[in-house]
């Protein structure tokens, strides 16, 4: 039951912080593409990108319309949470981390008890060696 409560806890925070971070994307333009040049980025295309992946990333997990769909997304919250922080520590904007870093946690906590809360298994997830369905696939 602790399991299914930090799933849905960890996961409502991780979408609430890719929701508000599209959300600002798309109402301070400006101050978004100043702060990229701040990190040494002078590519404006990639905002609306950005808008689109941070909206689609947490839909594709809370939705869960296809695990593979979802593990995808997990795997590209990952990445993306990755290099945001370091490209946030490789300007000593240690502040400017913090999300990354908070994200991280919650990302690794939504995908570690992912099984635990879902009908649907992934494979990749940490409890998929404990859970009858993966077992019997492999």
């Amino acid at each position: 039951m602790a399991a299914t409560y930090t799933y849905w806890i960890s996961t409502a925070l991780l979408s609430a912080l890719y929701l508000s971070s599209a959300f600002l994307y798309l109402t301070k333009k400006d101050f978004v593409q100043k702060a990229q040049a701040d990190l040494g980025y002078q590519a404006p295309h990639l905002i609306p990108l950005m808008i689109v992946v941070k909206i689609l990333g947490p839909a594709a997990i809370l939705t869960r319309v296809s695990v593979p769909l979802s593990d995808l997304a997990y795997a590209g919250m990952f990445y993306h949470l990755i290099l945001s922080g370091m490209a946030h520590l490789g300007v000593r904007s240690f502040k400017g981390a913090a999300p990354a870093v908070i994200g991280l946690a919650l990302l690794a906590a939504s995908f570690a008890t992912q099984n635990d809360a879902r009908q649907a298994p992934s494979p990749y997830a940490l409890a998929a060696a404990a859970h009858p369905a993966i077992l019997k696939e492999h």
